[in-house]
């Protein structure tokens, strides 16, 4: 499906869209008045306003359904397309300078827009997609959005509703269904673009650096690796929290915790932890409810392998859910869906055992007494985390960066003219 200046047509209609693609961009910029964020923000309230009186549940429900996540956490992160939550949004990222000023010298300052963004989403999250080409919108830009592949359709759905309740959007927003294979037809998207902005793993980021030449921004928003550090006598609480958003989240987004390292260098220390936090994973996951049946099928199957491969291997699994002890102190991905590993890591270790994995840290919940917390805290902002939370690491709040960064203050530049 191709959604094009506020029309759907089918991808056979892909070449003669593309023909006339970049015509239509550069029209945008060359004749029409700019972009007002409260255009974007009304257009987006009234769609988060339809969500809460249920207009959308034909595809909101199957989809929670399928990334297990409940009707109250979806209203929670749906906050984030508020008129509040975004009007927040634009004044702590883009503070000051989100209005002309002018300089002493009488020089005109002027927050611009980088002017047209060509998106390459990730698929982790269904609605993903359509909220990178709302901030691109915020930042008043043109929008080409390329679909993941077998992307559920939601956001040509919030898209073309964005569009119903504001027509003047159209011709900010080009959706194509373009599979990675297409390269040349995703060069002449990134040819067309002031900058790509990149969703996904290394692999995704390099793929994009092929398709632009020195004139093309790249803006990368890679896929993240995010853990916990807990001392071994972390409260109950905070590891009932932390099993919790282990359940809630199933390990699939950049946020979610893959694993535990424990202050300690002490191996019968880390088994004991490990058992301690599979009972109380085990409880609460028959408390919410146990994750999918083929998941945890793959999962069963690959332990066994393990233990095949290394009889020695600790590993406590059973109820759907696995803590696996590790012996190195590498941080690394879980086999997600309610596997977690636990390894040993002295607080003296955290920037040399972790600094390696600069460019994937991103979140770290921390799990210890409060007069700790400020020390492993810094010690873990030195090794590169963007964020230390407690034992949530994936809730989200109004005016939160995305991996330390910005995004508004990325997708829009600084103008100065001369009186």
């Amino acid at each position: 499906m191709i959604f094009y200046r506020g029309t759907c047509y089918e991808n056979k209609e892909q070449s003669r869209l593309l023909g006339t693609l970049r015509n239509d961009c550069f029209r945008t910029l060359n004749q029409s008045p700019p972009l007002s964020r409260e255009t974007v923000i009304r257009a987006c309230d009234f769609l988060y306003r339809k969500v809460c009186d249920h207009a959308f549940d034909d595809i909101v429900l199957p989809l929670l359904r399928v990334v297990d996540l409940s009707y109250e956490r979806f209203l929670e992160m749906g906050k984030l397309f508020s008129r509040e939550g975004l009007e927040a949004k634009c004044r702590m990222e883009l503070g000051e300078n989100a209005e002309d000023r002018r300089l002493p010298s009488g020089t005109l300052c002027r927050r611009v827009p980088l002017g047209i963004l060509f998106h390459i989403a990730a698929g982790n999250v269904d609605a993903l997609p359509a909220y990178s080409v709302v901030e691109g919108l915020l930042a008043g830009n043109v929008n080409i959005l390329k679909l993941p592949t077998g992307d559920s359709g939601v956001s040509v759905r919030l898209l073309s509703e964005l569009v119903k309740a504001e027509p003047a959007l159209a011709e900010y927003i080009y959706v194509f269904d373009v599979p990675s294979t297409e390269t040349e037809m995703l060069k002449t998207f990134a040819d067309i673009a002031d900058a790509v902005v990149v969703w996904g793993g290394d692999a995704a980021v390099q793929a994009a650096r092929t398709l632009c030449d020195v004139k093309t921004e790249i803006i990368a928003w890679g896929h993240k690796l995010s853990f916990a550090y807990a001392a071994a006598d972390a409260t109950d609480a905070d590891l009932t929290a932390l099993a919790e958003h282990v359940c809630a989240t199933n390990q699939v987004l950049c946020s979610s915790c893959q694993g535990i390292f424990v202050d300690t260098d002490d191996m019968e220390t880390v088994s004991a932890f490990a058992k301690r936090f599979y009972h109380i994973l085990s409880d609460v996951n028959r408390r919410v409810g146990f994750a999918d049946v083929g998941m945890r099928g793959k999962n069963s199957i690959r332990i066994y392998n393990d233990l095949l491969e290394n009889p020695n291997q600790t590993v406590y699994y059973g109820n759907g859910v696995s803590v696996r002890v590790g012996e190195d102190s590498r941080l690394e991905l879980s086999y997600l869906f309610r596997d977690v590993w636990v390894k040993p890591l002295k607080r003296t270790e955290i920037v040399p055992a972790l600094k390696e994995h600069k460019a994937h840290l991103q979140t770290c919940g921390l799990l210890c007494g409060k007069d700790d917390r400020p020390i492993l805290a810094e010690r873990l902002l030195r090794a590169g985390v963007t964020r230390v939370t407690g034992g949530d690491l994936s809730r989200m709040f109004v005016g939160e960066a995305h991996d330390g960064f910005y995004p508004l203050a990325r997708y829009s530049r600084i103008a100065e003219i001369d009186p």
